[in-house]
């Protein structure tokens, strides 16, 4: 049987767990497990004696990553949960702390290549878009067909970043008061021929490429699910442990970059406060001032590695040192 990893390939891998630097006894949190490509890392740098939380919204990935991890099954935990929840995990298990965390925010392949999943705009399938379909969230059909140009707009600009996203939005209302649009190509061709011939034509990438990732943005609510686990995971991490971060898109790296330096002050008192009274202490210390960025031969291998950045941080103890 072949390897299931062999279907995606982990980005920054080498680069991540050097930043973690796992070591035995330690406990290791991989919030997005997907096919458990750094999880299996991580334990393989640790000689297979740390412990593994991973956590997925996606039950198929989570079955292939304990197929992969078979061999440390006695260190591993897989649990069918967002990131956002890691703290449901660490009390199941009466963990009190972490040594270390990573999250890959990218979708993976394994949801990409099956048109099923309703994540691409190059194959025909339903428009769905759900990480996790058992959700009980709305798929993605049900905001293309329900929501007001005002609110799809918005999606589209806001978490696309799509200059067009009036007229894409325009012309989905238009398509939809012909019959409900359902499934991925027709909607990327109702986003391609909203864009003017010029730009279709210049374009360095599809022009559904943003409207879907802004779609699957909203459906999945990953920019919320971001933030819960940026405010919470500081808390559960030991004097020392380091936090990696793997984004794909501005939206995800500008909110990881904010979050870190914000922990890293030891001042929280107002800007315009001549003096510091709160005598605070900071929470992390960035140790990537710019972010890591894939190697050429990365690229080269992987072209959806292109857009990848990872930041790094360490927890502070409360005297603001790591030890």
């Amino acid at each position: 049987m072949s390897d299931p990893g062999d279907r995606h390939a982990t980005v920054l891998l080498q680069e991540t767990i050097e930043w973690l630097r796992p070591r035995p006894q330690g406990r290791y949190l991989d919030g997005t497990l997907g096919m458990g490509g750094h999880s299996k890392a991580i334990l393989e740098a640790a000689a297979g004696k740390a412990e593994l939380l991973g956590l997925d919204r996606d039950e198929e990935a989570l079955d292939l990553a304990a197929r992969r991890l078979a061999e440390f099954s006695g260190k591993t935990h897989l649990y069918h949960l967002p990131f956002s929840r890691f703290e449901d995990a660490l009390d199941d298990l009466g963990w009190d702390r972490l040594d270390g965390a990573v999250l890959d925010l990218g979708v993976s392949s394994l949801q990409l290549d099956e048109a099923d999943r309703g994540f691409s705009f190059i194959r025909e399938g339903p428009l769905d878009m759900r990480m996790d379909t058992a959700s009980g969230m709305p798929p993605a059909k049900a905001l293309v067909n329900t929501m007001s140009h005002g609110d799809l707009a918005r999606i589209i600009r806001q978490y696309g970043e799509d200059p067009m996203a009036g007229k894409i939005a325009s012309a989905i209302l238009k398509e939809r008061e012909k019959e409900p649009i359902e499934t991925t190509l027709r909607l990327a061709s109702i986003v391609e021929r909203a864009y003017p011939p010029k730009m279709r034509a210049t374009s360095r990438t599809h022009p559904a490429t943003r409207t879907f990732q802004g779609l699957r943005i909203a459906v999945n609510r990953e920019l919320e699910e971001l933030s819960t686990f940026l405010e919470t995971i500081a808390a559960r991490l030991n004097p020392g442990a380091r936090v990696a971060i793997i984004s794909f898109h501005s939206l995800e790296d500008r909110a990881v970059k904010r979050a870190f330096r914000e922990a890293a002050r030891s001042c929280v008192c107002p800007k315009h406060q001549p003096l510091c009274t709160c005598e605070g202490v900071a929470k992390f210390r960035v140790l990537t001032k710019k972010p890591v960025l894939p190697t050429e031969e990365e690229m080269a291998v992987n072209t959806r590695s292109r857009s990848a950045k990872l930041r790094v941080a360490e927890r502070l103890g409360p005297d603001g040192k790591t030890a």
